[in-house]
């Protein structure tokens, strides 16, 4: 569901983010090679999360994301316990084709997504490659709450542009189980 607009506050939610968090560069190891994301981000939360290989630590909420995981629950009808931050510099910073479809995320993950800054294109596509895919202009404000289906069933991206766009952070808020003790 895209509330679109939704946050009031945005352009200061951007300025605040963009000039308060500590973002940094995660680096994947895909096919045996070690490659920087195409992007800065930074995980915290109440828990630790892993995915493609990449263990996060928790860490302590900055005040500014403790208040959107707040107001997206509500929004949302569900908790969540940790974000996600993304921060796209310019049009070549991207996130490739993917479902947040971990484990710790349970069967069916209802994430809610904050765009914060430039708008930029989010596509969705089957994972079946059934059908057509869809594309949407995320703008400043807007709260996509992407439903318990959509991990399943869907896969989304932020392609890379070489129109100039200016620098967009985006917050995904999930609730993450704790990890199983062995």
């Amino acid at each position: 569901m895209l509330y679109p607009q939704h946050l009031a506050d945005a352009e200061d939610l951007f300025r605040r983010l963009h000039d308060d968090l500590p973002w940094r560069q995660e680096h994947l190891t895909l096919f045996g090679k070690r490659i920087a994301q195409p992007r800065l981000s930074l995980y915290q939360g109440d828990v630790p999360y892993t995915y493609s290989g990449l263990t996060l630590a928790a860490a302590a909420w900055h005040p500014v994301l403790a208040d959107l995981r707040d107001r997206c629950a509500e929004l949302a009808g569900m908790p969540f316990n940790t974000v996600l931050a993304n921060l796209y510099r310019d049009g070549s910073d991207s996130m490739d084709w993917h479902a947040d479809d971990e484990a710790e995320l349970g069967a069916e993950p209802v994430i809610a997504s904050v765009s914060l800054g430039a708008p930029r294109r989010f596509q969705m596509r089957r994972k079946d490659k059934t059908g057509e895919a869809h594309c949407l202009t995320l703008g400043g404000g807007d709260v996509l709450i992407m439903g318990p289906k959509s991990q399943v069933h869907w896969m989304h991206r932020v392609p890379k542009t070489k129109t100039t766009v200016g620098p967009r952070i985006n917050l995904t808020f999930r609730f993450v189980r704790e990890p199983q003790r062995r």
